[in-house]
């Protein structure tokens, strides 16, 4: 009887020497994944952190992206203005033209026609009553030659005038063509549209990356791992559940895999 009660008390003693190390085992399995825990939260705020930085860059890009974009805006507002001022100065200097050669045509047509019509006129009157001319060679000559001086020199002034209008004129014109203008507000306002569309694009990827970072925030390493655990038919008292079923070791191994 004494041996056998020897051998249950030593069978006992190891018993609890077991247990005593196996939940010495545990507590210090326990110490480290508090350790690694620890680890682990503090990284994730510093990525946090980080993350909070790259949101506020981000938010910073979006705002010179949207200002670069009214400054083109503005920019190719301007330019369209200034082009339809261009193309009516154009019209103008076309109108100029026209009428200047229009009078130049007039003013070398129509003096010589009034003067030799004045003078046939004139000299109709001084005709007898028999029809007979009387021509007076001296005096003839002299008003032919003054009436001549008088037309060159109106000729004259009125050319230089219409000339240096037309002159204007065509200064406008060499300087400034209507293909040509127009297809330089074509190639300016396609070159706003691929800006803008470019711009655009930029702009709708950093508001995705802003929202996907606000969802990162919003949820933890932690969520992402209750979730996966949520997915898998894991739950707390699952676990608690697996953790009372077991032996000591099995406990011990459980918590090793975590």
């Amino acid at each position: 009887m004494a041996n056998d009660a020897l051998l249950r008390s030593e069978e006992t003693a190891d018993l609890l020497a077991e247990k005593a190390k196996i939940a010495e085992e545990e507590a210090m399995l326990l110490a480290q994944k508090a350790s690694e825990a620890e680890q682990e939260m503090n990284r994730l705020q510093v990525s946090a952190l980080r993350s909070e930085e790259e949101k506020v860059v981000l938010e910073h890009r979006v705002r010179e992206t949207e200002l670069i974009a009214l400054r083109i805006a503005e920019d190719s507002e301007r330019r369209a203005k200034e082009a339809e001022e261009l193309k009516e100065q154009l019209i103008k200097a076309k109108e100029n033209e026209k009428f200047a050669k229009d009078k130049l045509i007039e003013l070398t047509r129509n003096p010589l026609n009034d003067t030799l019509g004045s003078e046939t006129k004139t000299e109709q009157k001084k005709e007898p009553q028999y029809g007979y001319p009387q021509f007076n060679y001296m005096t003839g000559d002299a008003i032919t030659n003054e009436h001549l001086r008088e037309l060159d020199m109106r000729l004259e002034h009125e050319m230089s005038l219409s000339m240096d209008s037309a002159d204007n004129s065509m200064e406008l014109l060499s300087d400034n063509d209507v293909e040509q203008l127009s297809r330089e507000i074509e190639k300016e306002r396609m070159e706003y549209m691929e800006k803008s569309k470019h711009l655009q694009e930029q702009l709708s990827e950093l508001k995705k990356e802003i929202e996907v970072l606000k969802d990162e925030d919003k949820e933890t390493q932690y969520d992402k791992l209750h979730n996966i655990n949520v997915e898998m038919g894991e739950t707390k008292y699952s676990t608690l559940k697996r953790i009372k079923a077991g032996t000591a070791k099995a406990r011990v191994a459980f918590f090793e895999e975590l």
